[in-house]
């Protein structure tokens, strides 16, 4: 069942044994983040601070820091329920009804997509309890300084809401905020974000809210890379099958979801810029200082109890590792709808995700491992990966020593290793100049005739099945166990 509030989701974690009351008042200067970090590199749970120094907010980190608590999080057991159901449904779309009851049972699904997904109008919510509006501050927020030269203390966990100043369509996406003082902050949307477009085409200051916590599939669907048609509210809905209701703001027009736990409510100037950063950024690296927009606040509302959510970036991995797994696994389907030869894909997490992408695919021509390459650098945010490793569909991807074996055995390297130009991301230091550098991929599939490999191409040393059979069952008696 989907969470109606944060709280519900801690208490959930708590049922499960994947919660940790911290009630020693750590300091969100860097205190806790050497805390935090500790736990997370362990593998440990989820932890709820519950006194943080100087704020009465409880701070929540590390909730999605486990593929339980992904899972959790996503109001479902397994991990891989949400893309078996976008699967099933994609398939039924895609087939042709061919009978009455296919017809009806189509029908079915799309309508309890209508019903479930788009979000809706309510007249008030949780966040509505307390309003802040004559004097609103952030000061109350237990907000972390993380890394020792971070330009400041940063919001981590932002659901940022804006609309397109001429179509109006609304954006969700997840941009750090750097506290400069207890009115405004930086707004660091990147060049390519939905956010950053927006202030492009604006020609005055425009409405931005700003919402923490809620139901964990709210700030989920933040990070998720949806093709700009889709809302992130509807997917949210689909995701945790029922609607997101919404409230209106205080101050401007926008709508924000009804359980969050807090919303800072504000504007941009799009002409207005101040340095941001530096930042202890996903990559393990600093991100160096850099002009950026400024959110000004104009009015806080949010729960009496509300809670604060954090989270913290660094050297990987880290608690973003899960949502990005999340996001690895969900929208593979939808990856198959434009490369139906892929069989399975990892963003490994050592990678930052974006940086490496092992890709297996049923091979049918010469050549087939570089048109996949050059199709996943034409989609969305896979414009940003470094590197592309293509594998045979018998290829654990997950299996870093079998990929390792598999590329360093199967590549003639002039031959096999493509170069090519394209976006770089935002935060990546190492390219020759910012937004644009250069991409490897690399073939480390079975080479053909047909590709011009005139070679006898030897094959995998695999032990005879009876002998395996005949040991599995003498095992025991070998006292070999142990």
């Amino acid at each position: 069942m989907p969470y109606a509030t944060l709280d519900e989701f801690v208490a959930h974690l708590e049922r499960i044994g994947e919660l940790k009351r911290i009630r020693y008042p750590a300091d969100p200067y860097l205190e806790i983040t050497e805390i935090t970090d500790r736990v997370v590199k362990a593998g440990g749970p989820a932890l709820l601070f519950e006194r943080p120094h100087g704020s009465e907010i409880p701070l929540l980190i590390n909730q999605f820091g486990s593929r339980k608590r992904m899972a959790a999080a996503l109001s479902t057991a397994e991990l891989e329920d949400v893309p078996k159901r976008l699967e099933g449904l994609m398939g039924q779309m895609m087939r042709m009804p061919k009978t009455l009851g296919d017809k009806l049972g189509l029908g079915g699904a799309l309508l309890n997509v209508a019903t479930t997904a788009p979000p809706r109008r309510v007249a008030t919510g949780p966040c509505k309890e307390v309003i802040e509006k004559d004097n609103p501050s952030l000061d109350f927020l237990p907000i972390q300084t993380c890394w020792p030269d971070d330009g400041g203390p940063f919001i981590t966990l932002p659901l940022v809401i804006t609309r397109h100043p001429v179509s109006g369509k609304r954006n969700v996406g997840m941009y750090r905020m750097q506290k400069y003082d207890s009115r405004t902050t930086g707004m660091h949307w990147q060049l390519h974000k939905v956010g950053a477009e927006h202030q492009r085409v604006a020609r005055e200051r425009f409405p931005v809210a700003v919402c923490l916590g809620g139901d964990p599939v709210l700030t989920y669907s933040a990070t998720a890379p949806l093709p700009p048609e889709i809302d992130e509210l509807l997917f949210a809905g689909w995701v945790r099958e029922k609607p997101i209701d919404l409230v209106k703001c205080e101050t401007n027009d926008l709508e924000v979801p009804a359980s969050c736990d807090i919303v800072l409510e504000g504007y941009v100037d799009p002409t207005e810029r101040r340095t941001e950063g530096p930042f202890g950024d996903h990559t393990g690296y600093y991100t160096l200082q850099e002009p950026f927009p400024v959110f000004h606040l104009t009015c806080v509302t949010r729960r009496k109890q509300a809670i604060y959510p954090s989270t913290i970036v660094g050297r990987p991995p880290m608690e973003d590792a899960w949502l990005g797994k999340a996001t690895e696994r969900i929208f593979l389907p939808l990856l198959r709808l434009v490369l139906p030869e892929v069989v399975d894909m990892n963003l490994p997490v050592e990678a930052c995700f974006h940086n490496l992408c092992i890709v297996s695919i049923k091979k049918r021509w010469p050549g087939h491992a570089f048109k996949v390459m050059n199709a996943l650098w034409g989609l969305g945010q896979m414009m940003f990966c470094k590197c592309i490793v293509v594998v045979d569909e018998n290829v654990d991807v997950h299996n870093p020593g079998e990929v390792l074996w598999r590329v360093s055995n199967n590549i003639d390297a002039q031959r096999d290793i493509l170069f090519t130009k394209g976006p770089i991301d935002h935060l990546d230091h190492a390219s020759s100049q910012q937004f644009f550098g250069s991409k490897m991929g690399i073939d480390a599939t079975t080479k053909w005739a047909t590709e011009g490999f005139t070679r006898e191409w030897p094959p995998d040393i695999v032990m005879d099945a009876d002998v395996r059979r005949k040991v599995d069952r003498v095992w025991k008696e070998l006292g070999l166990d142990g």
